[in-house]
């Protein structure tokens, strides 16, 4: 039996994924960054084939406990970095996590001879980090896949810039490490949505799902997006799960960055379909999933699938 390590495992996306492998025979180990609170990994314990699970505590940035971790892994995936849009200092809350722990990871995964795979959770925002907003001097119907030019902005939100240096880590290691003994290959999903397996209050996706689902705008940014009636790429959890399994267990995909979305709506056609409403628009491909499609042979949902099992979970 092959063990997977999953950072982040019991988190919104970690819970699908480490669902998907314990359902497919590994084991999996798990972690989280508080083992007293039990309440934000119990769910786990009640998935089918718990008996193969084992969660442990770890700090991302701390390279004695990473490297404990990682080293009797055949799979690592690297989901651990922390998806907050409400923050107060950026640098301690998102850019050390998100890139010294992605600098911290692959310096411990290259010590560890058992590890034959690796899948970085990357985001769309490794792309564009204007996301739900199109990249400057574009418009919202320009159309982006894994090809197309990667634009940051020093106006975008903080957690995006992270995941967009994040994966430029990522892509000057696999460069400069020709030689590596493991794959490594990321995925980069839009917004995430569909069903929680925990009833985690501590969820930005299922968070932002409510808020949309009531039209409540608690900041500017927020309001911003409705008065605009912004264009969200959404892509279910399920099927980010599903991917990054694939990747992980999929040889011949060294170095790739897949791009996972589904369809395109407007927050307004979102909110109607999250209260069990038909939307009044047709959906829009903005973000091409081609490359996840043809390599993972990923099906996505359509989206109303997606919040139909958000709003009856």
């Amino acid at each position: 039996m092959k063990k997977v390590g999953i950072i982040g495992g019991a988190g919104f996306i970690g819970s699908h994924i480490t669902r998907v492998f314990l359902n497919h025979g590994f084991e999996a180990k798990v972690s989280v960054t508080d083992i007293s609170r039990q309440d934000k990994y119990k769910h786990l314990t009640e998935l089918e084939n718990s008996g193969n699970l084992y969660i442990t505590e770890l700090n991302i940035e701390n390279k004695n406990q990473l490297q404990q971790f990682v080293q009797d892994c055949d799979l690592v995936i690297h989901g651990g970095t922390p998806f907050q849009l409400e923050v107060s200092d950026p640098k301690s809350e998102l850019f050390d996590p998100t890139i010294r722990g992605t600098e911290n990871f692959l310096e411990a995964i290259s010590n560890t001879p058992s590890v034959e795979k690796v899948v970085i959770i990357a985001s769309v925002a490794s792309l564009n980090t204007n996301f739900p907003l199109p990249p400057d001097n574009t418009t919202p119907l320009d159309v982006m896949d894994e090809l197309s030019p990667k634009f940051i902005s020093k106006e975008s939100h903080p957690y995006a810039q992270a995941k967009f240096i994040a994966n430029q880590t990522v892509e000057k290691y696999i460069e400069e490490h020709p030689g590596i003994h493991f794959e490594i290959s990321s995925v980069s999903p839009v917004m995430v949505m569909g069903r929680s397996l925990s009833s985690r209050e501590d969820s930005t996706s299922s968070g932002l799902q409510f808020l949309i689902k009531n039209g409540i705008a608690p900041n500017d940014f927020i309001r911003f997006l409705y008065d605009v009636d912004a264009l969200f790429a959404i892509v279910d959890v399920r099927d980010v799960a599903e991917a990054v399994y694939k990747a992980a267990t999929r040889n011949g995909i060294h170095g790739k960055n897949y791009l996972l979305s589904s369809e395109s709506w407007r927050i307004s056609d979102l909110r109607l379909m999250l209260n069990g409403e038909d939307p009044n628009n047709k959906p829009l491909t903005v973000y091409r999933n081609n490359l996840a499609k043809s390599d993972l042979s990923v099906d996505f949902r359509p989206v109303r699938e997606t919040l139909y099992s958000f709003s009856n979970g």
